[in-house]
């Protein structure tokens, strides 16, 4: 595995970078010097770039190839700029945890930690149970809610608009 692809597991953190319940699996994320946008910061499309990067590759943690018979398909996403993430020759820290698990549906929550340690962003993304055949939504196959319940943690601390 890459430094670019280096998943590591879960990591004890400090202040609000840390869920109360269960320590989340750290994904570390490369930026890219492209990622900056005029003003000189990343831009926020790639930070929903960098939150689809993690979450895969925490299902991937989580699963391994053993995803067969469904798709998943992502049916929300909101994202929360804490702060301005600047470009950085190291990693950002991605912590990836589920919290809550429907009958065909699942949200995974994703907390985007800058170099400096400073939270960057946060995020909320439903995903959904697809069947191949039907193009349905489908519920969750045993083997994958068992794998989500696992991983299950706090709620993301949004600041709710409503």
């Amino acid at each position: 595995m890459s430094d670019e692809e280096n998943v590591t597991g879960a990591t004890t953190a400090t202040g609000s970078t840390e869920p109360d319940e269960k320590d989340p699996l750290t994904v570390e994320v490369a930026l890219r010097w492209g990622d900056q946008d005029s003003l000189g910061h990343v831009n926020n499309v790639q930070i929903a770039r960098i939150v689809e990067e993690a979450r895969i590759r925490a299902m991937s943690a989580w699963f391994g190839e053993a995803r067969g018979g469904f798709w998943v398909v992502l049916a929300r996403q909101e994202i929360e700029f804490a702060s301005i993430l600047h470009y950085d020759e190291r990693p950002v820290r991605v912590q990836v945890w589920i919290t809550r698990i429907g009958n065909s549906s699942v949200d995974v929550g994703c907390r985007l930690i800058a170099p400096t340690g400073q939270v960057a962003a946060l995020a909320e993304t439903t995903l959904a149970a697809v069947d191949p055949t039907t193009s349905r939504p489908m519920p969750w196959p045993e083997s994958a809610a068992r794998g989500f319940r696992e991983q299950l943690g706090d709620q993301v601390p949004l600041r709710r608009r409503r």
